[in-house]
């Protein structure tokens, strides 16, 4: 099964120390995030940013730091 993720929130405690990435986020002097992939070989999840047509790799989080994933719920 394929699933669209639409935010990672990277920390412990979700409300008050964690990271929040959502795609479409404005970040980076300009840069825009384009994607979030989850790799299941390493169980790492990266976070892509786009400006104008260029997209990058531009974070990497791997599986020893606590993560929540909300996925794209459209039907």
């Amino acid at each position: 099964m394929s699933s669209v993720i639409r935010k990672i929130s990277i920390g412990s405690d979700y409300k008050t120390d964690a990271m929040h990435y959502s795609v479409g986020q404005s970040v980076y002097g300009g840069h825009e995030i384009s994607h979030i992939l989850h790799d299941e070989s390493d169980n790492s999840y990266s976070v892509h940013i786009k400006k104008q047509n260029e997209v990058m790799p531009w974070k990497k989080f791997n599986s020893n730091m606590a993560v929540s994933v909300e996925y794209d719920l459209t039907y």
